[in-house]
């Protein structure tokens, strides 16, 4: 019997002393800056306005494939693209009906690309996909999201990050930085980051 005791207790702290499989993310990891001009996304709203020719200008969405269709344009990429390459993109399909025509187009509804978007699932109290921002924080993405639940374990949440041509996780310490405000935990994001909030034991 002594020696089950004995058993036991060795399982249980070896239990205890195993090595969490994720490394943390630290400032050192995340410190690199993207600066991201936006570019359209199916989904998005957009207001092309040509100028002196209020007949042509118009509110369109962004189809799903991508393409828009407007007065005067048929099939137009808009995905991927710039609000100013769009613009001149348009301009040249209108010199064909309009002498000199002057576009300016504006998106008033943002969806953005996958790859721009930062998604969070799990214990947050509103889990979604945000926008990344240029300059974005962790502490960003958790205001986004509502903070956390009253069951997350957020000192357990994992970032999943696209790097060297595979995903990595990392370690993150959410309860730290919000309930503590451990200001060391406010790592910076990227652009297709996924934040991974478990559910706490207890």
């Amino acid at each position: 019997m002594r020696l089950l005791f004995i058993v036991l207790v060795a399982v249980i702290f070896t239990g205890c002393a195993t090595k969490d499989p994720y490394p943390e993310l630290s400032s050192a990891v995340g410190n690199s800056k993207h600066s991201t001009r936006y570019r359209i996304a199916p989904g998005d709203s957009l207001n092309i306005f040509v100028w002196r020719n209020p007949d042509v200008s118009t509110s369109v969405p962004v189809r799903p494939d991508g393409y828009l269709s407007a007065p005067l344009l048929e099939d137009v990429l808009a995905a991927g693209k710039t609000p100013t390459e769009l613009a001149r993109d348009i301009e040249k399909v209108l010199s064909t009906y309009i002498r000199d025509p002057l576009v300016t187009v504006i998106v008033d509804g943002f969806v953005g690309n996958y790859n721009d978007q930062i998604r969070v699932v799990g214990e947050a109290t509103d889990p979604k996909a945000l926008l990344y921002r240029d300059d974005m924080t962790l502490l960003d993405v958790m205001i986004g999201v509502g903070g956390l639940t009253e069951f997350a374990d957020g000192d357990k949440a994992v970032v999943v990050r696209r790097e060297d041509g595979g995903l990595k996780q990392y370690r993150v310490k959410i309860r730290s930085l919000l309930k503590e405000g451990d200001i060391s935990a406010n790592v910076d994001m990227q652009p297709g980051d996924v934040v991974i909030i478990p559910e706490s034991w207890f």
